[in-house]
């Protein structure tokens, strides 16, 4: 099975967490997300089934969880992007001291 289909089986950030991603743009080419994390929040489960580049308004510390049970935390700089692959089902919690606000650009 592809990343892609795998990816697919989980709703889209702003259909699985409609309270911490907000659809800004859509057309046949892109879909822009801004992701408003606040401090504490462990989103729900969801996928990011296109590619995309995430810009990283302000720092950010977060940890996120495989649906096999694994970790991984990471920190990242405002001001930063990077490009993100296609990610099947995951959950993301915001473990800094402030809230964690994104840019996601998906390519379809």
């Amino acid at each position: 099975m592809s990343s892609v289909a795998i990816a697919q089986n989980a709703p889209p950030t702003f259909q699985g967490d409609p309270d911490v991603y907000k659809l800004i743009f859509e057309d046949q080419n892109f879909r822009v997300i801004e992701t408003v994390r606040k401090k504490g929040v462990h989103d729900k489960v969801h996928g990011h089934p296109f590619p995309s580049v995430v810009y990283h308004v302000t720092d950010c510390d977060t940890r996120l969880y495989a649906p096999d049970g694994k970790t991984t935390d990471g920190h990242t700089k405002a001001g930063s992007a990077s490009a993100v692959p296609v990610i099947a089902s995951h959950s993301a919690e915001n473990i800094g001291q402030a809230d964690c606000r994104q840019i996601f650009i998906e390519r379809k």
